[in-house]
């Protein structure tokens, strides 16, 4: 056996073996395999015949023995091939596979002397041939840029990577599942739009040609959603990647994956038991259980969930009743605790600062908790508290100290609309980059008569975040956003 198969691995060797492939008439990269079971169905076959495929990723030599451990998407198995049984031919074949190598192995299944239930091969196909070494483990990717830069690779060595994108398909598709039953549409709405708007965020801007006219990769799927309710459904969801001009940190990815739903005739106290459900019962679908350790803690998602408002919120953490302020008061406890004093242009604002003191709070809420009942000015397209009309009837979630969505009782009067919508032009004039646009279609369509709802977006990535116990949001992204680099 040519000591160089274990010894040495380089692209220059890799290359001459396929060239020595080609010259023995095997093609390297066929169109197709014979395989008949995943390894996993293998494993259970013993003393059967069956032809399983996967990637090569130890290689192990013993005179005229060789060993593979082989990988496909279900498991691991040992290849046992013996020159006796599969000939000198192959086996001389053996010299010319390396690590990451894809074959074909054929045999019968048979438990080892040391108890590995294996394949006893009696033939080999090149399926593919590797032309790069694989790091040796995952520490051959030290560099956690370069983990996020190469995903495949570390998908390839570190089983826990890939796994956590398996549950991510899972838990997607659980959610999709539960809303569906509840009688939820999911319809499509549009990526590109000529006005953004359904959150207070900057936008990626692009041009189109043939209009001749600017577009912006969408923020959020509210205002298109709303169009379906007023023209008619009365349940409608979607789940879509948004694309927001912002940071990038633990919890934020430009292009992110939300999933919004409307739901006619309810409002935020509906919302909140669906939010609930749609946790719990994904937790328990999926990992088989509603408790979790996220951030540090152990959380248990069953319901109900805590619920206060964010006045109450306040009053538990930070000890003092907010609504006992005046705005002097208030502006001074701001300063006090450093925290940035809300303004509507050059003017004091105290819905926006009593936002800005409760950021202080958030770390603090690890739940699962809804935080309910903010001021007015915290969102433009909310409906009004029905018992105070400087709060607005929305929740937000936390879990582990972190938001994991928004939700209202949706504005649905046009007049009182476009005056929210006017006072975010107004904002946006006085320096505020992060408004909302005045969207004179949408608008248009309230005046048609949108009946009462209530609607709900959470982040997809803070789920699978939670649901997974990762604390990176760029490990639950399969290719998450990277500064381009040249080399």
């Amino acid at each position: 056996m040519d000591k160089t198969t274990i010894n040495k691995d380089t692209e220059e060797i890799r290359r001459e073996r396929l060239k020595k492939l080609r010259e023995i008439g095997i093609d390297p990269y066929p169109h197709s395999s014979d395989r008949q079971q995943t390894n996993k169905e293998a494993k259970g076959m013993m003393d059967e015949q069956v032809v399983v495929v996967g990637r090569i990723m130890s290689k192990r030599g013993h005179g005229k023995l060789v060993f593979f451990d082989l990988v496909d998407e279900t498991d691991k198995i040992q290849v046992f091939i013996s020159q006796k049984i599969v000939g000198e031919e192959q086996f001389n074949l053996i010299d010319l596979l390396d690590i990451g190598d894809f074959i074909e192995a054929s045999g019968k299944i048979f438990k080892t002397v040391a108890g590995e239930i294996s394949v006893q091969c009696s033939s080999i196909k090149v399926l593919s041939k590797a032309l790069r070494p694989l790091p040796s483990t995952w520490y051959g990717l030290k560099d956690v840029e370069e983990r996020y830069r190469k995903r495949y690779l570390d998908f390839i060595v570190n089983p826990e990577s890939k796994k956590v994108i398996e549950l991510r398909s899972k838990i997607v598709a659980e959610v999709r599942k539960i809303l569906s039953e509840k009688g939820f549409l999911e319809i499509e709405t549009p990526t590109l739009q000529s006005i953004y708007g359904g959150a207070n965020a900057r936008p990626f801007k692009t041009y189109y040609n043939t209009l001749k006219e600017d577009f912006y990769l969408k923020i959020s799927d509210e205002l298109y959603l709303k169009r379906l309710i007023i023209g008619g459904f009365e349940k409608v969801f979607e789940i879509d990647h948004n694309f927001r001009n912002e940071g990038i940190d633990a919890t934020h990815n430009p292009e992110f994956t939300m999933m919004e739903c409307y739901w006619a005739y309810a409002d935020y106290n509906q919302i909140m038991e669906l939010t609930e459900e749609l946790y719990s019962k994904v937790s328990m679908n999926v990992l088989g259980t509603t408790k979790v350790e996220y951030n540090g803690f152990n959380i248990d998602l069953k319901t109900p969930w805590e619920r206060l408002t964010i006045s109450e919120a306040i009053k538990k953490y930070l000890g003092f009743d907010i609504e006992k302020l005046n705005d002097e008061e208030l502006k001074q406890k701001a300063i006090k605790l450093k925290v940035q004093v809300g303004k509507r242009g050059s003017l004091f604002n105290g819905g926006l600062t009593i936002a800005s003191i409760f950021e202080l709070v958030e770390e603090k809420l690890i739940g699962p908790v809804f935080i309910t009942d903010f001021p007015k000015e915290t969102t433009s397209l909310c409906k009004l508290h029905r018992n105070n009309p400087e709060l607005i009837e929305r929740f937000e979630p936390y879990i582990g100290g972190k938001e994991i969505g928004n939700a209202y009782t949706e504005l649905n009067d046009p007049d009182l609309q476009r005056h929210f919508f006017e006072e975010e032009v107004k904002s946006k004039a006085e320096g505020n980059d992060e408004t909302h646009p005045l969207d004179e279609d949408f608008l248009t369509a309230m005046e048609y008569g949108m009946p009462p709802t209530g609607g709900l977006g959470l982040g997809i990535d803070r789920m699978v975040m939670i649901m997974t116990g990762t604390h990176s949001i760029r490990n639950v992204i399969a290719f998450p956003t990277l500064k381009n680099r040249k080399d």
